[in-house]
């Protein structure tokens, strides 16, 4: 059966219809390229782009133009599958006149279907406006690298009382907003079941327990090509780091060894032409 792109509205219906949504993240073409494969409904351009594959410490770094850079190979390599592209941080927070136009380039040159911005009722307003530009926005609330320094780490959101509360609340206001979905990071799974069973939108979770209505997974992570840490949510189903590894070594030994190339992968010539050279 061909796979055709879900469209924003069919995400609430996969709700309402209690299908689940499952959403990874992608930064290039060729990875791009062989989701657009699977039965997976979305594709992540996340600003984890900065962690993953620029090596920064951090997603703060991230600039829209690096997120634009690798949001549009995704989107040639990914034609059946919905591109949520993040909002880098300060490419929303200084204006929402700023924010817009910066979501107007996510959709205009990046030719992502949305975008993705982190926060809860503090970012609600610009949330408002840029859906109200016509722009589809999906929110993120719980653990919000972006502003990790403000939550005290890398850290469980959510475990007391008032915190959930906090979040539930954070929801309601995204969702009266415009939100079509929220991305709920690293909270207790309770808390995460009770969001996803008060709201209408999609609740996709991370590290959030399995009763989202979906979940997002940074795609190096399960698939073990990044090793510098995973966190306690991932599950590993693939170690391509090791099988990377191995594939270098028995290269570099080959070629040590003079094994490789051998003649299969060599290109030969006339014999006649090869005498007129000496």
């Amino acid at each position: 059966m061909e796979k055709r792109k879900v469209t924003i509205p069919q995400f609430k219906e996969m709700k309402q219809q209690g299908k689940k949504i499952k959403m990874v993240t992608a930064y290039d073409y060729l990875l791009a390229s062989v989701i657009d494969k699977s039965s997976i409904e979305a594709i992540l351009v996340g600003d984890s782009l900065g962690m993953v594959v620029l090596g920064y410490d951090s997603t703060v770094t991230v600039t829209m133009d690096e997120m634009l850079h690798h949001v549009k190979p995704v989107v040639r390599g990914a034609p059946n599958t919905l591109i949520v592209a993040d909002m880098p941080f300060g490419s929303y927070n200084v204006s929402i006149s700023e924010a817009i136009g910066n979501a107007n380039r996510m959709m205009k040159e990046g030719r992502a279907d949305c975008v993705k911005l982190e926060g809860g009722n503090g970012v609600a307003d610009t949330v408002r406006a840029i859906v109200n530009a016509g722009i589809p926005v999906m929110g993120h609330i719980g653990l919000t690298p972006q502003t990790v320094s403000q939550l005290g780490g890398f850290k469980v959101q959510g475990k007391d009382e008032e915190a959930a509360l906090k979040l539930l609340e954070d929801a309601y206001k995204l969702e009266e907003a415009g939100v079509f979905a929220i991305v709920v990071e690293c909270v207790p799974a309770p808390v995460a079941k009770l969001i996803s069973e008060k709201l209408s939108i999609p609740i996709i979770g991370i590290g959030a327990g399995s009763h989202c209505d979906g979940q997002v997974l940074v795609a190096q992570d399960m698939l073990g090509m990044f090793d510098r840490f995973v966190p306690k949510f991932v599950k590993q189903y693939a170690n391509l780091n090791g099988l990377i590894m191995e594939a270098l070594q028995t290269y570099a030994i080959e070629v040590d060894g003079g094994e490789f190339p051998g003649p299969e992968h060599s290109f030969g010539m006339k014999e006649e032409v090869l005498k007129k050279l000496y």
